[in-house]
């Protein structure tokens, strides 16, 4: 066992111990790793006392140093709220197992079959704050994926972290996956994130992917500092895109849910975009403001109305999280798919249009990892896209983008099939 104190030392014995766990993982068959889940599934039901005990220091030391009520809100657990994580790993074992798939085959002039198959990834540090559920959805999904996963939770969360994976970890095993499948980092010293976003392999084991979930400072010190290779976004500066064309009342109700269903979610719109040849614009602001929503934008503009907030230019690239909205109006599409490049964050945008051909031009055109015509931002997450428990949303170009679930905890390896050929 490494010296525990040593954080360094800690990380590179945990990855050993993963990458010899993530062998065994990548060899079991779909029926093995779901059992395993729905038995960790059951520990969790049969650990409810535990876990709720757990959460109640946790929940009195975050309240004692001033933690958030929306924090908190996070935070606690109660019956309902482990029934539901159960339910989630139980949910997960019920996917389609995508490792050993074939993504494509094709044959060569001389006979030599090859073919993409997906495989796990291997070793996934999964580094996050808050939501002590998602000590749960992640090691469903990394299991389910074939993967070894390292968990690093938050300080405020620590109690409740370890009941969880106690009895996650009790199931496995009693359903004969192997112990260190899921690993917990036992010690909230932040120096453990640092080793973990270095252990590429130098000290001995390697971290084969990173993903941060948690508030901006947290991914940004994750990207800034990582020398695994990180799948994460860092803001959600979404748009809604209100065309000429739209129909007045589908907008209306797309530009409230987009924003106030849940303002402090990734996928929440952040910024109304409304063409100048839309009939109502001051209709949208207004019921906005209606709805509890601030409005800031340039109050010059007469047709938004005059209960607009004057924005500042930093308004344009804040992610708000909170019932706040910045409004612009745009010369058409391409002045929404401009302001858009500009300003936003390649995660969501969306455009309310009956022009279909309107549309296509915006989807075509927005570099973001999801567009959608005609529905609310808040459609980005993985259980709304039919993929089940999601780790995070990605907005990079690389390897996967939009809502990650199983699939994007794969890779992929090229498999050749010949008779004896040669190039000579």
């Amino acid at each position: 066992m490494a010296d525990a104190e040593n954080p360094t030392h800690l990380i590179a014995d945990m990855a050993r111990r993963a990458r010899i766990a993530a062998r065994t993982l990548a060899a079991l068959p779909t029926a093995t790793k779901a059992a395993g889940l729905h038995a960790g599934a059951a520990a969790l039901r049969a650990a409810e006392s535990a876990i709720l005990a757990a959460n109640a220091r946790d929940m009195t030391a975050g309240a004692g140093c001033g933690l958030a009520a929306a924090m908190l809100d996070r935070l606690r657990l109660d019956g309902a709220r482990v029934a539901a994580m159960a339910a989630g790993v139980d949910a997960v074992a019920a996917l389609a197992d995508p490792v050993g798939r074939t993504i494509d085959r094709s044959e060569r002039p001389n006979g030599l079959r090859l073919a993409r198959v997906r495989v796990p990834i291997g070793v996934i540090g999964i580094i996050y704050e808050s939501r002590p559920n998602v000590t749960a959805d992640a090691a469903a999904l990394c299991v389910m994926a074939g993967n070894a996963a390292i968990l690093r939770g938050g300080s405020e969360a620590v109690h409740s972290n370890r009941a969880i994976h106690t009895a996650l970890v009790a199931g496995f095993t009693a359903a004969g996956l192997p112990a260190d499948a899921v690993q917990l980092v036992p010690t909230t010293d932040r120096a453990a994130v640092g080793a973990m976003l270095v252990a590429d392999g130098s000290a001995g084991g390697a971290i084969d992917l990173i993903v941060p979930r948690g508030g901006k400072s947290l991914v940004a010190r994750v990207q800034a500092e990582a020398r695994v290779p990180v799948l994460a976004h860092l803001d959600g500066i979404n748009h809604v895109y209100v065309d000429a064309s739209a129909d007045a009342g589908m907008a209306r109700a797309i530009v409230i849910d987009a924003k106030m269903r849940r303002t402090g979610i990734c996928g929440a719109m952040e910024t109304l975009l409304i063409d100048r040849d839309f009939a109502a614009p001051a209709d949208l602001v207004t019921a906005l403001r209606d709805a509890g929503c601030e409005v800031r934008g340039d109050p010059a503009e007469a047709s938004i109305g005059p209960i607009v907030v004057p924005a500042t230019a930093a308004d344009w690239d804040t992610e708000y999280l909170d019932a706040i909205a910045s409004v612009a109006l745009v010369d058409g599409v391409d002045g929404a798919m401009a302001h858009i490049a500009r300003h936003g964050s390649h995660h969501t945008d969306a455009i309310v249009a009956d022009d279909a051909a309107v549309a296509e031009r915006f989807l075509a055109g927005v570099d973001s990892a999801i567009v959608l015509w005609n529905a609310s931002t808040q459609f980005a997450d993985g259980g709304e896209f039919g993929l089940g428990a999601e780790i995070g949303i990605a907005t990079g170009r690389l390897h996967a983008r939009g809502p990650v679930a199983l699939e994007g905890l794969t890779t992929y390896k090229w498999v050749g099939r010949g008779t004896g050929q040669v190039r000579g």
